[in-house]
């Protein structure tokens, strides 16, 4: 147990740091290229990702896993001809599948996302994919003789470049006049931070890659690879296409509605660009959670110590039910005026008020889905995220193409989906025979988040000392709520204070 908070508390800090630096390049991005430039990038970006799955194959997940094996049975002379195999392969998909997505890019510019001007940001994403295809061969190595921190850095000094190019660089480059080439531009710098990434990444490769003598080397074949790279490529490749479809989904309703497709971009921009990252934010516990929860449930069932098990599940979910809370609780009350100071938005238009009693359900829902990955309930885990992802496009189109709602039809859609998806994850984790604990835990605190609500709506509603001091009343408020029901358990300090007390 003691191993599995440390290995928590030291993701929580990494993922924490790797959120805010992604937070300050998205908060500079809108402060310094404005709206309709963010709608154009934003717009392009989900496409981006898609074609990362496209071209990765799902290989870097086998590397990981192939390099985990053999390092673990000590066979480290077919390390690097696992990373040849893997590279060949990689080589193979960039060359047949990249002529493809060009001829394609502008069929997807002009006719599903309704902006020509999208071409030229999505010819320079496609450009970077390779990039990120090798660097991922290389996290999959680094991964795979478990050397999580090098990967853990990458991703934070790519961040870090980003954010700084963004707030230095991107304002000379600014087009006023022409809000598709400054999006261009903004592609450009993350395919910059893409390169940095893969720098730092190759480096750390060079130094830790084992290096056999040449007798010992001998071909890896590919079909090990590709038997695990195959059904992980198709388990990605759906959930990037449903989240590649949502733009298109979003602008052809918002048309069908009466929007012009230039406002409907800027609209996907400051959603998608502003409110759901800020939402977003605070899911770094629960992400730390996630990846720890895999091995830690895993060993715990293997043992079939049901105790040790429900131990572990029963402290992640409360503690991601407690962020869940303070989460919902800040964004409903203070989440849009928050948007405005921090992003510059030009109009409050209420969309945190509607999402941040939902998003509730999604700091719980990435530590469900890893535990049921750990206790063989992985297929029903991948289906209950594709139920939600094609319900919540569904509701979409179904919402927001009517005139009277509009953007707020998109807004319920993205809720949709998050509770679909939480509370089929609940259903199958009840239904599992080794896991006893309840839900009433994520009851509590969500009772808690309204109540602190209606008291802060109505009670202190005659008591204002301006935006930062509300802010700090709720989150006072609530805590002290949250310890007279009870949810903070001083067993929990007293165990973190002596886990901290062994590492320093």
């Amino acid at each position: 147990m003691a191993s599995f908070v440390r290995g928590t508390i030291f993701l929580t800090i990494v993922i924490f740091l790797s959120k805010l630096f992604g937070f300050l390049y998205r908060m500079q991005f809108m402060r310094v290229a404005g709206e309709e430039v963010v709608g154009v990038y934003m717009t392009a970006y989900p496409a981006y990702i898609f074609f990362i799955s496209v071209l990765q194959l799902g290989i870097p997940i086998a590397v990981a896993k192939v390099i985990a094996e053999l390092h673990a049975k000590r066979q480290v002379g077919q390390l690097p001809s696992v990373m040849k195999t893997a590279s060949r392969w990689s080589i193979l998909s960039i060359f047949l599948f990249t002529p493809i997505l060009i001829l394609f890019i502008p069929f997807l510019a002009g006719t599903l996302l309704h902006n020509e001007g999208t071409k030229l940001t999505l010819y320079i994403a496609l450009g970077a994919v390779p990039i990120v295809v090798f660097s991922g061969l290389i996290r999959g190595y680094l991964q795979g003789i478990a050397v999580i921190s090098a990967t853990a850095w990458s991703q934070m000094i790519e961040q870090l470049v980003r954010s700084m190019l963004i707030s230095f660089a991107l304002p000379f480059f600014v087009v006023p006049d022409n809000p598709e080439l400054t999006a261009a531009y903004a592609m450009g710098i993350t395919a910059i931070g893409e390169v940095i990434s893969f720098i730092y990444l190759y480096l750390h490769y060079s130094i830790k890659k084992k290096r056999p003598k040449k007798a010992m080397e001998k071909p890896y074949p590919a079909m090990p690879l590709l038997r695990i790279a195959v059904p992980s490529a198709g388990s990605r490749l759906f959930g990037t296409f449903t989240w590649f479809l949502e733009p298109i989904v979003f602008l052809k309703a918002l048309t069908i509605a009466g929007l012009t497709a230039a406002g409907a971009t800027t609209l996907y921009g400051i959603i998608s660009g502003v409110h759901v990252p800020l939402l977003l934010f605070p899911s770094f516990i629960p992400n730390a959670l996630a990846i720890v929860l895999i091995p830690a449930v895993s060993d715990a069932v293997a043992r079939s110590n049901r105790r040790l098990l429900n131990d572990r599940i029963g402290v992640s979910l409360r503690l991601s039910s407690i962020i869940g809370a303070y989460a919902a609780t800040y964004f409903f009350l203070h989440g849009d005026e928050l948007a405005m100071k921090l992003f510059h938005l030009e109009e409050n238009r209420g969309f945190m008020k509607i999402l941040a009693p939902i998003f509730y359900f999604y700091y719980i829902q990435s530590p469900l889905h890893s535990i049921l990955q750990a206790v063989d309930e992985a297929r029903p885990a991948m289906m209950n995220s594709i139920y939600g992802g094609i319900g919540k496009l569904f509701v979409m189109f179904v919402l927001a193409s009517q005139p009277f709602i509009q953007e707020y039809g998109a807004i319920i859609a993205i809720g949709f989906g998050v509770l679909v998806t939480s509370f089929l994850h609940m259903a199958t984790l009840r239904s599992h025979k080794m896991i006893g604990a309840g839900f009433r835990f994520f009851a509590i605190p969500y009772v808690i988040f309204i109540m602190t609500c209606i008291i802060q709506s109505y009670l202190f509603s005659k008591i204002s000392f301006g935006f930062w001091s509300n802010s700090a009343m709720t989150i006072i408020l609530l805590t002290i709520l949250l310890l007279l029901t009870n949810q903070f358990k001083k067993q929990d300090f007293r165990f973190l204070r002596s886990i901290f007390s062994r590492r320093l």
